[in-house]
Order: structure tokens, then C-alpha cells, then sequence
């Protein structure tokens, strides 16, 4: 029996647009509540949330009876922290901060097993293999594991043409974020300037023979990006929603508060 097929991985590659949402509150429970509500892709974020080990793999078990597919950004580029996500079954991962060539090829060696790549041979006691019930897969992980490199700062966009050119990575992901801040825009990440830079990445990125991915919780930027093919848009994140609801829900019954239009109510208890 081979490796599970990475529906992710096979979308991306039919050119099909994946709609996201980003999880940042590191826990399990909210995690499979997230993984029913319609979402494409829901990414586990280990680089900015307090995501360790064990809150990680408990997000892909919370998961894994759902048809939601799992993207894990990690803390940073590093093969060891790349070895032991594999490991515990995830198989779409997206790295941070990647500016050069180099850095790229260790990234992409670091997903595949040996002659293609450097990972460590040691998933027969893991849950990527299923703890051994997964025969064959060692010879078939390689196949259905995708990755996803970030580019969010001008030094990345400079070098993009060299991290195109690296083998074995599947998407180019863009941290608006981090690359307004790194420009100059922080405060005005609407600027025609910084969203230009936006559009010419992702037809790069294009050009390039990648997928290309990007958090656009602004409805405006997402269209465009839905409109120009990116393959994965992440359109919404976890915590301002939970934050956004609970507040609304806090006024409502305050003065000048806006109530829910009468309707029946179902009560959950």
C-alpha cells in the first residue's frame, strides 16, 4: 500500500484555485470544528502561533477525517524541523523567509529520501506511515509531498528567479505581511506600489512553472488573485474571526448595540 495521495498537491497541479483559512490558535478542538465549515485548505501556523510538537500533530489527527487538506508552516527553514513534520504525517509544508537559491535547495532535499534528497529513513514508527501498516511508504512518500516556499522580502523577490529554478519545490507562497513591512508599506499595504509587486510575483511565480499561493484577507486583493489563477488563497484567519464574533456578540445587548434579526433560535444545549 503506498503513500495517502496529497489532494493538495493534485489540485495545484490541475491549475485549480484553493480558497484558506489560517489557524493560529494552536489547538486541536478548534481545529476540527475549522475543518468541517467548507475551507479547501486549512494551514496550521508553527511559525507565529504557539504550535509545538505535540499541538501540531494533535491539529493533523483533529483533521484527519475530514476532507480539508492540511498546509503546516513551520518556524523556520530547517531540515531537522521538515524531518520530524513528515514524520508525524503531515505532507503539505510551507517554509518562511526564503531568500537564495541555497537555501531553497536545502529545503526541497530536506522533503525527499534518499538519492533525491536528505530526509532520515525512520517513518516505520511513525504516524506518517501509519506505524508501519503503510508498506511502501518509503517508496512512495516522495511522490505525495508538496512544498510550498515563502517569499516576503525584497531580498526573496530579487532572488525569486533562482528559487524558481530549484527542483522538487512545488508553490511559491508571498507573506504580504512581512514584504509591506520590508518595503516600507506597513502602514498602507493598499498602496498601488505594493500591490503592483504583488501582481508581477505571482506572474512570475507563474512563468516559473510553480503554483503560486497568498494571504489576502483584503476581499479586493483576494479577487484579483482568484481572478489572475493563483492556486491557493488564503482569504481569512482564525483569530481575528473568533475575536471579530465575540466582540459582536458582547455589544449586541449594550446600548446602541446591533441585534440579530428575530428568528427562531436553536438551542445547542
Amino acid at each position: 500500500m503506498p503513500a495517502p495521495k496529497n489532494r493538495f498537491k493534485e489540485r495545484l497541479k490541475a491549475g485549480e484555485t484553493q480558497i484558506g483559512c489560517w489557524l493560529g490558535m494552536a489547538q486541536p478542538y478548534v481545529a476540527e470544528m475549522a475543518a468541517d465549515t467548507g475551507f479547501d485548505v486549512l494551514v496550521i501556523d508553527a511559525e507565529h502561533a504557539p504550535v509545538d510538537i505535540g499541538s501540531l500533530m494533535g491539529q493533523l489527527q483533529a483533521m484527519a477525517t475530514s476532507d480539508v487538506q492540511p498546509l503546516v508552516r513551520l518556524l523556520v527553514g530547517e531540515t531537522h524541523l521538515i524531518k520530524q513534520a513528515l514524520d508525524i504525517g503531515a505532507q503539505n509544508l510551507m517554509i518562511p523567509m526564503i531568500e537564495s537559491r541555497q537555501h531553497a535547495e536545502a529545503m526541497s532535499r530536506a522533503m525527499y529520501y534518499p538519492p533525491r534528497g536528505i530526509r532520515g529513513v525512520g517513518a516505520g514508527i511513525a504516524r506518517a506511515s501509519r506505524f508501519s501498516a503503510i508498506a511502501d511508504y518509503q517508496s512512495s512518500a516522495d511522490d505525495e509531498v508538496c512544498l510550498f516556499l515563502q517569499v516576503e522580502s525584497r531580498k526573496g523577490i530579487e532572488a525569486l528567479d533562482e528559487i524558481l529554478s530549484v527542483d522538487g519545490v512545488d508553490g511559491i507562497f508571498i507573506g504580504p505581511g512581512d514584504l509591506a513591512a520590508d518595503m516600507g508599506f506597513a502602514a498602507n499595504p493598499a498602496a498601488p506600489e505594493f500591490r503592483q509587486t504583488i501582481i508581477d510575483t505571482i506572474k512570475k511565480i507563474h512563468t516559473g512553472g510553480k503554483a503560486a499561493g497568498i494571504l489576502a484577507v483584503d476581499d479586493n486583493l483576494a479577487r484579483t488573485c482568484i481572478d489572475m489563477g493563483v492556486e491557493f488563497v488564503a482569504t481569512d484567519v482564525d483569530v481575528p474571526l473568533f475575536i471579530g464574533a465575540m466582540k459582536a456578540a458582547a455589544a449586541r445587548f449594550k446600548p446602541g448595540g446591533k441585534t440579530r434579526p428575530d428568528k427562531p433560535v436553536k438551542n445547542p444545549y
